[in-house]
């Protein structure tokens, strides 16, 4: 049996031809900022008593606390860490993967984050072949949807949608400066997820 290779294996230029793309389309997404609410600008306080630059396990602390704050009103969504995730030839974890809110994780798998203290060339590497594994654990149940991914290291923020038809888009990169784009984006793309979640309930 061919052993499957392992997410972190995957660089740039592997990771492409895995998917059979060569060029990332340009992602211009319709979204509303989102201010940040007083309770996360408490939990942002509160989090300067960390160091929150030396380490991808620092940096998780704050990419908690944002993706808390937008996920509330998505009550058909649930965020699993270190989420186990394979294919038939692609295994290993995703930092973070949205799917239906259930006691176990099952298909529609909808959303990966993948969290990088640097080297964003190579999380979105790994990025690209676990959003790859979802749709493929997606279609195994026979539910063809756009799967999304996003690429950060606390500070800076990418987003991604893998559509049905294999093109992958990417938007520009956000800043923690401008917060409340960071919120919208993240906002639309979990309303897209549990549309997601709604149509595979239906088809």
């Amino acid at each position: 049996m061919k052993a499957k290779k392992n997410f972190s294996s995957f660089d740039w230029a592997s990771a492409f031809k895995e998917l059979g793309i060569e060029v990332l389309l340009h992602w211009e997404v319709e979204f509303q900022p989102m201010p940040p609410s007083d309770y996360f600008k408490e939990r942002w306080r509160r989090l300067e008593v960390f160091d929150l630059t030396n380490s991808e396990r620092a940096k998780e602390l704050l990419i908690d606390a944002i993706i808390e704050e937008v996920i509330q009103p998505y009550r058909k969504l649930k965020i699993w860490k270190a989420a186990p995730l394979e294919s038939e030839d692609l295994i290993g974890q995703a930092d973070y993967l949205a799917a239906p809110r259930r006691a176990y994780l099952e298909a529609p798998l909808l959303c990966v984050v993948e969290a990088k203290k640097d080297n964003f060339e190579k999380g979105l590497a790994q990025c690209l072949v676990e959003m790859k594994a979802c749709q493929w654990n997606n279609q195994q149940q026979g539910k063809d949807l756009d799967v999304y991914g996003i690429v950060t290291n606390g500070e800076g923020w990418r987003f991604y949608k893998l559509s049905t038809a294999g093109e992958v888009y990417e938007t520009l990169p956000q800043s923690l400066g401008a917060i409340e784009k960071i919120f919208g984006l993240l906002s639309y793309v979990f309303s897209k997820c549990e549309e997601s979640i709604s149509n595979a309930q239906t088809t």
